[in-house]
């Protein structure tokens, strides 16, 4: 187990995105972050209290996480030099990026003179089966996006906890690091072995009561050439019943790629149904979640209105609105 509260560790972050593991856990587990601990040139901050690791060991925190999710997920030599001296201080480390912590010979030799954990989020704890495509008992929900880094997690966050408050059977199916750091389990579901995705994905979400809800978490785009992949194994190992569509207005291109644009939800829609028919007939588009965090207020009432309009399908900001038109809607179909 990896122990509690957490210094939130930012690094060199270039912004905020990249901070995105960071943001999630103080959004939904504030109770397990103390600070942020972020160096020279760190571009992003998510609203706690700036720390150095004395000042975070003597406010009780116990872990160090390492909170951005950088491109190719490496750990620098600047980071390390940080994370050398949280375990002198007495910390535990915990990461899920690609670069395993175990894999570096100099923290694993530290960790060991110090009598301290090095927990690696994600790494596979078990074998998955290839998928069979075998229909399951219960109700599947999966989130997907225009883009990476968009809402997904969140939306599904935001529904189960709003199904479980109305005492709707639903659980929250962790499939990447943050998720896993925020709810203690799930599938590291890019670490995975290709031909095994999709069959992790159903080992995820077995079957279950016929009127139980798995809220999925979603991870990557269809339109993304660097991470399709991902998604395409959620959706044929989901098997969903419903998906929602996720998009954040005014980005100028694709996350990581300044040579591709962001699809429309139309396209969106369509190639994520043509997609999930492939594993099952029956699935429905049951809403749009649309992450407003740029618009002011009014600006995202004024865009939301516009957006069920023409798209004909109930849309909010889940986090900033509250999920419960996309809740109304699933329990609608």
């Amino acid at each position: 187990m990896i122990e509690t509260p957490y210094l939130l560790f930012l690094g060199d972050a270039p912004d905020q995105l990249a901070a995105k593991v960071a943001i999630g856990i103080k959004d939904w587990r504030p109770e397990n972050a103390v600070g942020q601990y972020r160096m020279d040139g760190c571009k992003a901050d998510v609203g706690l209290k700036d720390m150095d690791l004395a000042e975070a060991r003597a406010a009780g925190a116990k872990t160090l996480v390492i909170g951005v999710a950088n491109r190719g997920g490496v750990i620098s030599q600047e980071w390390k030099k940080v994370l050398v001296m949280a375990l002198e201080e007495g910390f535990d480390l915990a990461s899920g990026l690609h670069n395993l912590l175990s894999n570096e010979p100099d923290l694993v030799a530290v960790a060991e003179a110090v009598g301290r954990k090095l927990h690696d989020v994600r790494v596979p704890e078990q074998e998955y089966p290839i998928a069979n495509g075998v229909k399951r008992k219960g109700k599947r929900c999966l989130p997907v996006g225009t883009d990476c880094s968009i809402g997904k997690m969140y939306t599904a966050l935001a529904m189960d906890a709003e199904m479980r408050r109305r005492g709707i059977k639903s659980t929250f199916r962790a499939t990447g690091q943050t998720g896993i750091l925020v709810t203690g389990d799930g599938v590291p579901l890019d670490a995975v072995v290709a031909d095994f995705m999709a069959g992790a994905v159903e080992w995820l979400t077995p079957d279950n009561d016929e009127d139980h809800w798995d809220l999925i978490e979603g991870q990557g785009s269809l339109f993304h050439v660097s991470y399709s992949g991902v998604t395409l194994a959620l959706v044929h190992g989901g098997q969903p019943d419903a998906l929602i569509l996720c998009h954040e207005p005014g980005r100028a291109h694709m996350r990581g790629l300044p040579g591709y644009q962001l699809p429309s939800l139309e396209a969106l829609r369509d190639l994520a149904m043509e997609t999930a028919k492939i594993a099952n007939p029956d699935v429905k588009v049951a809403g749009i979640s649309v992450n407003t965090q740029k618009l002011e207020e009014a600006e995202a009432i004024a865009y939301l209105t516009k957006l069920e309009a023409e798209m004909q399908l109930p849309a909010t900001d889940p986090f900033r609105f509250g999920p419960g038109k996309l809740v109304d809607a699933l329990m609608a179909l």
